[in-house]
């Protein structure tokens, strides 16, 4: 963030030049040095890793006055935020670049507008009572971990892949390479593992961790004391769906547990894909197009 002055009121107006996620802090740590040059990575400015998650390089804006179904159409194409000027002196911005400056600004997240869904949710009825299988917005490619994995090797998995979060599957046999993601189609879901597990880590511990076997890590180490109180999430909870799912379901998960993507499985336990918060909204914005229902 940038504090300038205005020229006309002499007040100080804040312009942002980009959003730091734990992905970015994910892939910054991900490095061939490994442990050895973690405190230094540590130590390095934050305006230093903004990039590594190419989200981060452009700050979208929506002006106040912007429709929902317009604010659907941006976060359906995987921007998972938007900054909103509180006291934008613009009446419409269309483009994706921040345009402005402002004193203030409010952050609309992909979770706000999906809480709005289920507020209006009887209004929606008629879209968000089919199946998530229905109405087509189940992802069907699903990168996943073996529960051979181990911390470090997850890291890097999701640093080079850019994903957030991965499942971890159960691992099929000893040959397979428990270094790299593997199809999970098919296989039994055994747990998450997310950058954001990584939020009440403390750094002294962290080196000691990567060697970890992931699974191991998301079941007990988020348990222990030497993670922050504030760290006990429900997102450390397996969140899975089934293919029968209406997506009323599916959007109570998300917002009730906090997560932002759902593995879907079917009825013997087996991964079949994924819905996430840019398949919700995609999905709803799609049915509302097709004339399906007014919002």
């Amino acid at each position: 963030m940038i504090v300038e002055s205005d020229k006309q009121s002499g007040s100080a107006r804040k312009q942002y030049i980009g959003v730091v996620t734990m992905l970015d802090v994910v892939a910054h740590i991900a490095g061939d040095d490994g442990e050895s040059g973690l405190d230094k990575k540590m130590a390095a400015p934050v305006s230093s890793i903004i990039g590594h998650c190419p989200e981060g390089l452009s700050l979208w804006s929506l002006n106040p006055n912007t429709s929902i179904m317009d604010c659907m159409e941006m976060l359906s194409k995987g921007i998972h935020r938007v900054l909103v000027p509180l006291d934008s002196n613009i009446e419409n911005i269309t483009g994706p670049e921040l345009v402005e400056s402002a004193s203030a600004y409010a952050m609309l997240a992909q979770m706000d507008l999906i809480s709005f869904f289920l507020d209006r949710s009887s209004e929606l009825h008629g879209i968000l009572s089919h199946t998530v299988t229905h109405l087509s917005a189940i992802h069907n490619t699903v990168l996943a971990l073996t529960s051979q994995a181990r911390v470090k090797d997850a890291i890097k998995c999701m640093s080079t892949e850019m994903l957030n979060a991965v499942p971890i599957v159960e691992a099929s046999t000893e040959e397979e390479d428990h270094k790299q993601l593997v199809d999970g189609k098919n296989r039994r879901v055994l747990g998450t593992f997310s950058a954001s597990d990584l939020k009440g880590c403390h750094l002294a511990t962290l080196r000691s961790w990567l060697p970890l076997n992931a699974l191991d890590f998301v079941e007990k180490i988020p348990r222990t004391p030497l993670f922050t109180a504030a760290t006990s999430t429900p997102g450390r909870e397996l969140v899975t769906c089934h293919v029968t799912s209406t997506l009323a379901q599916v959007i109570h998960m998300v917002t009730t547990k906090r997560v932002h993507r759902v593995w879907v499985v079917n009825q013997n336990d087996r991964l079949q894909g994924l819905v996430s918060l840019t398949d919700i909204i995609a999905t709803v914005r799609s049915a509302l197009l097709s004339g399906a229902q007014d919002l």
